[in-house]
């Protein structure tokens, strides 16, 4: 995102455990994706005001040919940052949930982004918290904008470099996804922009950033800080 980050978003609890009880079933695996190949830095841009529909039922179309099918699509406002302009960039994006193993999630993503010309699509599989494949936190917590985490991404430099950007749903949603060491930072990246952590949910997982080679699996806002 640019070509995807998607931004993506973030939940945190104090409250809130980070495991899955006992029998309950995992959250279906998610694929955050966009077919944007621009830069786009105007918070006003009519290009972000697009459904994204006609790339929802591509993505769709996708997901069924390697044996899935897509439980839930949700519509995004990605927020960004960009160390090359110095500045926060935007995007629509969707959040696909699946019914894929770690294979075919794998592939589907990689088609996505061969398909619409993306650097890297990012998937989180949702996992027991004790797993030893967990390598990343999923926070979503509800009541914050995409402009409040514009703000808190021009004033907060750790938020920069840790998360890159986030996700906000259209019912202000926000959804950030960072290492799982990370977790410290985006406490209080949610906290300093207002967010309410005693109502926040976090889920621990792995994480991927699938490029058309099914390789790319650096950070897309590691890439261009590095640029």
């Amino acid at each position: 995102m640019r070509k995807l980050l998607v931004a993506v978003t973030s939940v945190l609890a104090f409250a809130v455990s980070t495991g899955t009880a006992a029998g309950a079933p995992l959250p279906h695996p998610e694929i955050f994706a966009t077919n944007n190949t621009a830069i786009i830095t105007d918070p006003d841009d009519p290009r972000l005001r697009d459904r994204l529909v006609r790339f929802d039922h591509e993505v769709r179309g996708i997901v069924l040919a390697h044996g899935g099918h897509t439980a839930r699509s949700t519509l995004l406002d990605g927020v960004f940052w960009s160390s090359e302009l110095q500045q926060t960039t935007f995007e629509r994006s969707r959040k696909f949930d699946v019914t894929l193993d770690e294979g075919s999630l794998r592939r589907a993503a990689s088609a996505i982004s061969e398909r619409f010309r993306q650097e890297a699509v990012l998937t989180f599989r949702s996992l027991p918290a004790t797993s030893p494949e967990v390598d990343a936190v999923r926070v979503e917590v509800g009541g914050l904008t995409a402009r409040q985490v514009r703000e808190g991404l021009l004033n907060d430099a750790v938020a920069r470099e840790k998360l890159g950007g986030g996700s906000v749903t259209l019912h202000d949603t926000a959804i950030l996804i960072a290492g799982v060491d990370d977790l410290p930072a985006v406490r209080a990246f949610v906290t300093n922009i207002g967010g309410d952590m005693s109502k926040a949910k976090i889920r621990k997982g792995t994480w991927e950033f699938v490029g058309a080679d099914s390789s790319a699996e650096t950070p897309l806002w590691i890439k261009r800080n590095a640029a």
